[in-house]
């Protein structure tokens, strides 16, 4: 009796292979990197007072002030429970934490469906952080599963750019079917169960079998680029930062690598978390925990202290932007082909707010160099910005989770 698995395997040859012949055209494809800061930004350095396009934390960035919008009312409708609306940044699946909660297909994962899967990595999640939070990973694939993120630098570099010996490349096959055979056996189980299955219990089981399936697709697709080349780069193997209040050096060399894979087409969609709970940067004037000094209750010096870390954090991110202007290609910049989404599930994280969200929206080919404001009450769904993404990167949608249609204002270029 032919497995799944074997079904799979023959298949490949007539569906995996042709889209990786893609990979090689010379015309810059589009991309995706969205990037999260849990912790948030204080709304009064970041928000433009009215009438105005910057502020004291976008004046960091006033270099770049034509390749990138910022957004002023935005929110996701019905996501709260503060700290656990991370988890539905790229969602928008509403209460997160509740115990009936059941997440969402997030954009990066819809984004790598339609175009990441030329590369070798349809997406890649990745963060920097100091062990385990509410949302250390942003991307969620279609059944709801968080998929997790890469913290190794080392690792990460690895998987794009090194080589394995021969002998690891015939160890990684055999994992990969090892991994056939065992999702073989687990939907055998699966099947015979549903038969007996709860009607409640059905809706778990559907969910369930659509992860099988994802994980056998990603096994075929593993197979398939296993027996290829990984590109060469100008770039030393990195060594992990141990101390994770390094945070400013430590997302310095994540973007380094998001820049490569990026530039080497190893990827189009990725994310990236910056997390700086349970951290005291080694920034100059900071000697605090950050989640403490986010609940600063107004008091001034916890408040300049905050400050630090925060334009720390954003100047690492202006000098992103100026390397991915740097990088030349044929009708533009990395930048000018990647769509870079910066902003956090938290308006106000010292009264816990998920409204107002802090957002950046740089590169990506559209027109740039104002800030976009809302109602600061009644709220544009971020999922709005999330259609006007999708759309500028040339897939069809007029509908996002709870978005009511595309971003006003936010025009292509």
């Amino acid at each position: 009796m032919t497995t799944r698995r074997t079904f799979l395997r023959a298949a490949g040859a007539s569906l995996a292979l042709p889209a990786i012949g893609r990979a090689s055209e010379k015309l810059p494809s589009k991309r995706l990197l969205a990037i999260h800061v849990p912790l948030g930004m204080m709304p009064a350095f970041f928000f433009p007072k009215a009438g105005e396009t910057s502020s004291p934390y976008l004046d960091l960035l006033a270099a770049h002030k034509s390749h990138f919008s910022t957004f002023a009312g935005v929110s996701h409708p019905g996501v709260d429970g503060n700290h656990h609306a991370g988890q539905c940044f790229l969602t928008g699946a509403p209460h997160p934490g509740q115990p009936t909660f059941r997440n969402s297909l997030s954009l990066d994962q819809l984004v790598a469906e339609k175009i990441g899967l030329d590369t070798r990595f349809p997406s890649l999640a990745v963060s920097v952080r100091k062990g385990d939070h509410y949302a250390d990973s942003i991307s969620v694939s279609r059944s709801g599963v968080v998929l997790p993120a890469e913290t190794s630098a080392e690792r990460l570099y690895r998987r794009l750019f090194v080589a394995g010996t021969p002998d690891e490349i015939a160890a990684t096959m055999r994992r990969i079917e090892a991994g056939g055979s065992v999702l073989d056996l687990i939907l055998d189980k699966a099947k015979r169960i549903e038969k007996s299955a709860a009607p409640q219990d059905r809706e778990r089981l559907d969910q369930y079998f659509q992860s099988v399936r994802e994980l056998e697709t990603r096994l075929q697709r593993n197979i398939e680029w296993e027996k290829r080349p990984k590109p060469k780069v100008d770039y030393p193997q990195p060594k992990d930062i141990a101390d994770a209040n390094e945070v400013i050096a430590r997302s310095k060399l994540m973007f380094d690598l998001i820049r490569l894979a990026l530039q080497t087409d190893s990827t189009r969609v990725v994310t990236l978390t910056l997390s700086t709970f349970s951290v005291v940067p080694h920034v100059p004037g900071v000697k605090s925990e950050t989640h403490g000094l986010t609940h600063h209750g107004n008091e001034p010096e916890k408040m300049a202290e905050l400050r630090k870390i925060e334009e720390a954090q954003l100047n690492v991110f202006g000098e992103l932007l100026k390397a991915f202007r740097g990088v030349n290609e044929t009708g533009g910049s990395l930048l000018d082909h990647t769509q870079v989404l910066y902003g956090s599930c938290l308006g106000n994280a010292n009264s816990h707010s998920n409204q107002n969200l802090p957002l950046i929206l740089a590169g990506g080919g559209f027109k740039h160099g104002k800030n976009l404001s809302f109602d600061s009450q009644n709220n544009t769904p971020m999922a709005n910005l999330f259609v006007s993404m999708l759309q500028g990167l040339g897939i069809e949608a007029g509908k996002f989770a709870s978005s009511t249609g595309s971003m006003p204002g936010l025009d292509l270029v």
